[in-house]
């Protein structure tokens, strides 16, 4: 569990572990600096980095409670002896605080996964998004140049670029058509990411990943938003599903897959940007479809729609065609559309069963609906 107490005051309480190789030698243990460590696809890679050895840092902003939940099971105390993970504070909207822990750690790997990434939201916040998904990949790196260091970066970059596609399925050469503020702050990310490569020599690329679900899923997310309302109607802890567009067609896959292709983009011979994709695509009312029927509820019943939910600008079809990298990287995915939906159905039941035994015990009205904040 994470020590709540035991975070590191600054980015300087850090120190990076050594393995002695003997006649005064010492080898650095690979280092890697995720920013998003908290997030869903953050937690699956500080997983995988550490299964492969790594010492990891994940960058958190300093907030007056902490949203680590994801990464808790991975987290020791700094003070225990053979630490491989370690949480140092910092932001991608300030440019200070992102120099002292590139100067402090010196990471061998860099994974900028950090963003304002809910695209209904960047709607409603264009600026911030602006700020944070578009700039904060900028200010990160600009301060891998002036700290003079040669990381390998990647930099998370979304299917939302193509947007408006014009043509199908999508590949590396597909030109974006971005329809949101969030496909539009990705769509300057992917492209600064491009020129610090082509103009300073930068070990960079672009990992285009089309959607990847989990268990681990921000709930105002659609897939999981789809996930914890069924299961809590399921069991009576809610009574209707408000959604939007149900004809969006998506190509959905596992976030545990898709993590494993970031890692291998960075050990590559040569910085490339590549597509991550299943290859299929399915509609949000294939979606709710499929996780009804698995609970054997009609989901007619249920659902039903709030213009609210609509974008301004609806992206109508995603496509991925991830040959590329199938081809360079040996990438696969692993994990179908029917085992995603049974595997988050699965997560979630059991979290509603447990709502529910808590609710029982203390006595607590059930609510009519879920609370929507989005």
């Amino acid at each position: 569990m994470v020590s709540k107490t035991s975070l590191p005051p600054k980015a300087g309480a850090v120190r990076v572990r050594r393995d002695w190789l003997g006649k005064g030698r010492v080898r650095m243990a690979k280092t890697a600096l995720i920013s998003g460590i908290t997030g869903q696809d953050g937690s699956f890679l500080a997983e995988l980095l550490l299964d492969k050895g790594y010492e990891v840092y994940g960058i958190i902003r300093r907030s007056s409670s902490f949203n680590t939940d994801r990464i808790d099971h991975l987290y020791q105390d700094p003070h225990e002896k053979g630490t491989r993970l370690h949480l140092v504070y910092g932001d991608l909207n300030d440019s200070s605080s992102l120099n002292t822990v590139l100067r402090q750690i010196q990471p061998d790997e860099i994974y900028n996964l950090g963003a304002q990434s809910h695209v209904r939201v960047s709607f409603d916040i264009p600026e911030y998004t602006g700020e944070v998904t578009g700039l904060g990949t900028v200010r990160l790196l600009e301060a891998v140049r002036e700290a003079g260091i040669r990381p390998k970066f990647y930099q998370a970059s979304s299917s939302e670029l193509y947007g408006k596609a014009v043509e199908t399925p999508q590949t590396e050469t597909t030109p974006f058509h971005p329809r949101s503020p969030y496909a539009c702050a990705k769509a300057y990310a992917y492209y600064i990411t491009l020129n610090y490569r082509e103009s300073y020599g930068m070990f960079a690329c672009n990992g285009i990943l089309f959607n990847h679900e989990s268990e681990r899923r921000g709930e105002t997310f659609v897939s999981r938003k789809i996930t914890r309302a069924a299961t809590r109607i399921k069991v009576g802890l809610q009574e209707k599903l408000y959604m939007g567009n149900l004809d969006a067609q998506r190509d959905w896959g596992y976030a545990r897959d898709y993590v494993e292709a970031m890692w291998l983009m960075l050990n590559a011979e040569e910085p490339q940007d590549y597509v991550i994709a299943t290859g299929v695509t399915h509609s949000v009312r294939e979606f709710i479809e499929r996780t009804f029927s698995y609970l054997d509820l009609d989901w007619q019943r249920y659902v039903e729609i709030d213009p609210r939910y609509f974008r301004p600008a609806e992206v109508d079809l995603l496509l991925g065609d991830a040959s590329k990298a199938r081809r360079e990287l040996g990438w696969e995915p692993k994990v179908n559309f029917d085992q995603l939906v049974k595997l988050m159905v699965d997560h979630d039941l059991q979290l509603a069963k447990q709502e529910t035994e808590a609710t029982e015990m203390h006595h607590v009205p059930v609510a009519k609906a879920r609370r929507e904040s989005i």
